[in-house]
């Protein structure tokens, strides 16, 4: 659940983090190395990555398996245009569904379940897309092997930059897709869930992934 990515980096940048392993690597001094093409004026950058999904109320309801682009782009007036591209496979946790009750904070629409099983499979593909201020761009930097929206604002932004979407809906678009193939054999009540802001304004969630 993206809004909660928001939510969290606002606590998350009181903190230090430590750059490793799935670092961009800066080649041949112009930006172009294993995997990315990097200049002071942005590029992009992939990586396969595994990460926890939350629902509502923050809660872990899936691992997602993904291959996650980074792209950024210098706009005229001196601000970086940030995307991120998800695009992979989940695997869910037994709990609470994505959009189960309590859901304090966002707009749901269509029906939701209430619960999980574990290891329902399925596939996801969505993106977010900021703004990026106050800073320069490092086309040498690094990651953490995660490497979530805000772990590469600070891995490969000046320090003091700041990213529209670790403050809030505003500037900030996202939209995630997840379908769970074989509903029927997999038991499934509800299998496609949709997790969108691109209004600047809210989130909304649409359908759930759920067994019951």
């Amino acid at each position: 659940m993206r809004r909660w990515f928001i939510l969290a980096a606002l606590v998350v940048s009181a903190l230090v983090l430590a750059a490793v392993g799935a670092a961009a690597d800066p080649g041949n001094g112009k930006g172009k190395g294993k995997g990315h093409q990097f200049s002071a004026k942005g590029g992009k950058i992939t990586l396969q990555v595994t990460t926890t999904d939350h629902g509502c109320s923050f809660r872990p309801w899936a691992t997602d398996k993904l291959s996650r682009t980074f792209k950024v782009r210098k706009n005229a007036n001196g601000s970086f245009t940030v995307r991120r591209e998800d695009k992979g496979t989940f695997a869910t946790l037994a709990g609470p569904s994505p959009s189960a009750d309590p859901c304090p904070g966002v707009t749901r629409r269509g029906k939701h379940g209430t619960t999980l099983l574990a290891g329902i499979t399925g596939k996801l593909h969505g993106y977010l897309q900021g703004t990026v201020t106050g800073g320069t761009f490092n086309p040498s930097g690094t990651c953490t092997a995660e490497c979530t929206s805000s772990d590469f604002i600070k891995g490969f932004f000046t320090a003091g930059s700041t990213f529209t979407c670790s403050q809030g809906y505003a500037g900030c678009r996202f939209s995630f897709e997840y379908t769970a193939q074989r509903q029927h054999t997999q038991k499934l009540k509800y299998h496609h869930w949709v997790d969108r802001g691109t209004n600047g304004v809210s989130e909304i969630l649409i359908g759930d992934i759920a067994t019951s």
